[in-house]
Parts: C-alpha cells; sequence; structure tokens
C-alpha cells in the first residue's frame, strides 16, 4: 500500500489515489492497519492502546448503554485502553475498571476508577479475588489476554457466571484466525486463537449468543467476539 505511506508526509495526495485507497479491500485495511499503526499510533491520552478503534467507539456505545458497575478487562499492557475505560465511565459518572493481567510493570495508567488484580488469568487465587470484588455488580468483560484457543475457552468457562445479564463477555482478536499463514495477522498466534474457543463456548453455553449488531461497523478486530449475555 504505497499510496498510504504519502498520509505520513506532507505530499498532497490527488483524487486519484484517495480512489485507489478507497477501492481496497476489507482485508487489505485490516493488514494495512496491523502492519502500520496499531501497534505504534494508536494511543489514548498518550498511552499506548493496541485497539481497532472503530471497536473501542463500540465499546463507549455500549458502555452508556449498559452502563456497568466494573468493566472487568483481561489484558491491559501500558493501560490505555484502561484509561479510555476508566474516563468513559467518569464522563458517565459510574463504575470501574478492574485490570487483571500477569504483568502490570509497564502498566502507565492512573485514574481513581481503576484497580489491579496482577496474576494468570487462570490462577484460582484471581479467579476467586475477581468473583469477591465484583459480587453483586453489573459487570462486563473484555477479553485481550493470552488468545490462544485452550486460554480464551478456560477464561470464558471461569469467568461466564460473573458476567451480568444483558451484559457482555466482548472477545478481543478473533480476526488473527480468519487470515491465512504467511500474513501479518495469520502468523500472530502460531496455533488456533480465539475463534475456535468461541464456537465450543457458544455451543456449550446457551447463556450467550453472538450479538452480530456490534459488528456493524464491519471494520473489527472481534469477529462472533460480543457475546451477549440473555440469562443468567
Amino acid at each position: 500500500m504505497d499510496i498510504v505511506k504519502n498520509l505520513s508526509n506532507k505530499a498532497l495526495i490527488t483524487d486519484s489515489e484517495y480512489s485507489s485507497l478507497n477501492d481496497q479491500s476489507l482485508a487489505g485495511w485490516l493488514d494495512y492497519h496491523q502492519r502500520q499503526v496499531v501497534f505504534d499510533q494508536v494511543t489514548w491520552m498518550g498511552l499506548p492502546t493496541l485497539k481497532n478503534v472503530l471497536d473501542l467507539w463500540l465499546y463507549q456505545e455500549l458502555i452508556f448503554k449498559i452502563k456497568p458497575d466494573r468493566i472487568v478487562e483481561m489484558g491491559s499492557f501500558k493501560g490505555g485502553s484502561a484509561l479510555y475505560l476508566a474516563q468513559l465511565l467518569e464522563n458517565i459518572g459510574h463504575g470501574r475498571v478492574l485490570s487483571i493481567d500477569i504483568d502490570h510493570s509497564q502498566f502507565k495508567a492512573v485514574h481513581p476508577r481503576i484497580s489491579k488484580l496482577t496474576g494468570s488469568t487462570q490462577d484460582p487465587e484471581i479467579i476467586e479475588q475477581a468473583y469477591r470484588e465484583c459480587r453483586g455488580e453489573k459487570v462486563m468483560i473484555i477479553h485481550d489476554a493470552d488468545h490462544s484457543a485452550p486460554m480464551v475457552l478456560a477464561d470464558l468457562r471461569s469467568y461466564a457466571d460473573l458476567v451480568s445479564k444483558d451484559s457482555y463477555f466482548i472477545v478481543e482478536d478473533g480476526i488473527v484466525d480468519l487470515f491465512a499463514s504467511g500474513t501479518l495477522l495469520g502468523d500472530v498466534m502460531g496455533g488456533p486463537g480465539p475463534l475456535p474457543a468461541i464456537r465450543e463456548f457458544i455451543a456449550s453455553d446457551q447463556r450467550f449468543v453472538i450479538d452480530r449488531e456490534c459488528e456493524r461497523y464491519l471494520l473489527t478486530y472481534n469477529p462472533n467476539g460480543y457475546l451477549k449475555k440473555i440469562a443468567k
């Protein structure tokens, strides 16, 4: 995508170049975003935020609608998305973020609505503490931890009871399973990622359905990943 390189300098972009950009496929955009944007050009208030920004927009729609007492974020890296979520909750005057990460040493987000649990999402003590902290609350979960299929499935099963009815268990980055080996997205995992885990979980837990309306912007990193809980 040589044309895209012009976007980062002061060269005048011609109408024909814009037409070429507009004609690219969604797969081409996702590959470009993965190669040139997400790792070093997506930030929230100066903190790296390794997300597709259209998914972030969808998150704010869900948060405003659901008004969760607690958002559990599994996998936070430097804290850009945790800060984003906390500031959204600040804007509506309600809710807190619980960041669960195996290593918070690089976590830079500071906000009174953020608390942390450091350890593996599959550590029994971490699971117990998460349930204890969120007891009686309306809970949404965003999963951005270990994306290997066995770990995603284990996390889905371990934390499904924590999600409140009419809220969501969002599983990120299933996009990696839709790209072939030899592409940047397709080679991220080195094995099956979130999508097989989602399919197995949905087949075995009838309390959750895939909310395809959450994919209406088409450019998502979370295909089949917006799991709405329709029964307790």
